[in-house]
């Protein structure tokens, strides 16, 4: 995996600890997300992966412990600000509009990037008709980005479901996001599947310059495609360095990747 461009820290975590009731879903999680990095974010079932997620972009605020985006820093995020602020995020359960065509869902992901007002978007006359225009370009470069031509006016209902995470990854990329929230990429996919969306994932770390943090179980994916990897188990982090320094890791074999490994 190539080396991140740069050594700036895009997001840092510190300290942050979340329960729901008396349940302890992260305890005193500190870690950082280098500008250009794909940042891997790995551990059992119910080690608090998509609950770090959700903190970052203001889905779950935190008990305690702060998160700097850009250089800000905020105890917690609202999910508008968290787009607003160049967050984009795609989930474990594919989350489309399932009777809306691959292009419309993807042309979704430009609401935030909208500058005429409502009364231009019903005219489509003039700069609104433009800002329309120039909108579905960008739409159309990335379906060509992401080999989904042929399935650009099918509702995404109807496609398979490595199709629909491929239409979800676009309408992530269609925000123009600085960092990218992957929550298991891969899962559910077949091993073609697995191979297209790793080659994707890569080829939007480069082509785009876009940092990225993912959430994945297939241990062959993490280790192939991450740049660094940070390890939670029951909430608390246990291990963070290269692909190799985790895979090395006492206590990572005796949590999650098992004496087979």
């Amino acid at each position: 995996m190539r080396a991140p461009d740069t050594n700036e820290i895009l997001l840092h975590v510190e300290g942050v600890a979340l329960a729901f009731g008396g349940v302890r879903a992260l305890r005193d999680v500190s870690f950082n997300v280098r500008k250009g990095e794909i940042r891997a974010i790995i551990g059992p079932n119910g080690a608090g992966k998509t609950s770090m997620l959700n903190v970052v972009n203001g889905f779950y605020h935190p008990d305690s412990g702060t998160i700097t985006f850009k250089g800000r820093t905020r105890t917690r995020m609202q999910p508008f600000e968290a787009a607003r602020g160049g967050i984009a995020r795609t989930f474990q359960n594919v989350a489309l509009f399932k009777g809306m065509s691959a292009l419309d869902n993807i042309m979704a992901g430009r609401t935030l990037k909208v500058r005429r007002g409502l009364l231009w978007q019903m005219l489509r006359y003039g700069p609104a008709l433009a800002e329309e225009l120039e909108h579905r370009r960008r739409v159309e470069e990335i379906i060509d980005f992401l080999e989904i031509e042929a399935i650009r006016k099918v509702p995404v209902g109807r496609l398979p479901y490595g199709l629909q995470k491929r239409v979800e990854l676009g309408r992530a990329l269609a925000m123009e996001p600085d960092l990218l929230l992957l929550d298991e990429p891969m899962a559910g996919m077949n091993l073609e599947e697995k191979e297209d969306m790793s080659r994707f994932i890569v080829d939007v770390n480069n082509h785009y310059g876009t940092t990225i943090a993912l959430i994945e179980h297939d241990m062959a994916v993490v280790m192939d495609l991450s740049d660094r990897v940070a390890v939670l188990d029951h909430g608390v982090k246990i291990a963070d360095g290269t692909p190799d320094e985790v895979k090395k890791s006492q206590a990572v074999i005796d949590a999650y990747l098992g004496v087979s490994h």
